[in-house]
């Protein structure tokens, strides 16, 4: 088995990258690691991804770090007397395939010097969340380009209802391939992830 491995990031916060993630994990029942978690800590984005997917293959792998405030991870780390080092973020091991899920965007600092992109891993594929709002075309394009500079395989996943021109001008700015759309879901559980799972698993 060809290993795959994906690197879920978004243009902001609160896009919807955690159920992204639930998603891309049950179609490829592949194992899933948050490497930072900042907040949360008693119902953290591991837990909420366990809880969507349901396939029996699945391994969920503890964060590098679990810091105790919903802030900046430069930030909760300083709370909590402690600087992130990227050396101690250790990609787990696994022969499975790999979801990484980051935490808020890109350029989100981890300490005076390293930022998300930092540690994202040469062979990674990454996959963008992309969340209409106003300025959200600015995030989506400055995010996509930073990515497709540094060398990346990148596509781009909507999240939310549907906007064509929004999208549009994405796609044609970019050319990165789409991997699909995460619709406005009235609530979210584990049918809901497998019918997304199912409708992306070809295309990754």
């Amino acid at each position: 088995m060809e290993q795959k491995k994906y690197f879920i990031t978004g243009i902001s916060t609160e896009v919807g990258k955690t159920v992204a993630a639930a998603i891309i994990t049950e179609a490829l029942q592949a194992d899933y690691w948050k490497p930072i978690q900042s907040g949360d800590l008693d119902y953290s984005d591991t837990d909420k991804v366990k809880k969507l997917v349901s396939n029996p293959t699945s391994v969920f792998h503890k964060n590098s770090y679990a810091l105790k405030t919903p802030m900046s991870p430069h930030a909760a780390a300083e709370i909590d007397g402690i600087t992130i080092d990227i050396q101690n973020i250790k990609e787990p091991t696994t022969k499975n395939h790999l979801v990484v899920e980051g935490a808020g965007g890109l350029l989100v600092p981890l300490n005076n010097k390293a930022t998300i992109l930092d540690i994202i891993q040469p062979n990674y594929k990454v996959i963008v969340v992309s969340r209409h709002y106003l300025g959200s075309i600015n995030h989506t394009l400055l995010t996509i380009k930073l990515l497709q500079e540094k060398g990346f395989d990148v596509m781009v996943l909507f999240s939310g209802n549907e906007h064509p021109t929004t999208e549009t001008i994405i796609e044609k700015m970019t050319n990165v391939s789409v991997l699909g759309r995460i619709d406005e879901e009235p609530f979210i559980d584990e049918n809901v992830v497998k019918e997304y799972a199912e409708k992306f698993k070809n295309l990754l």
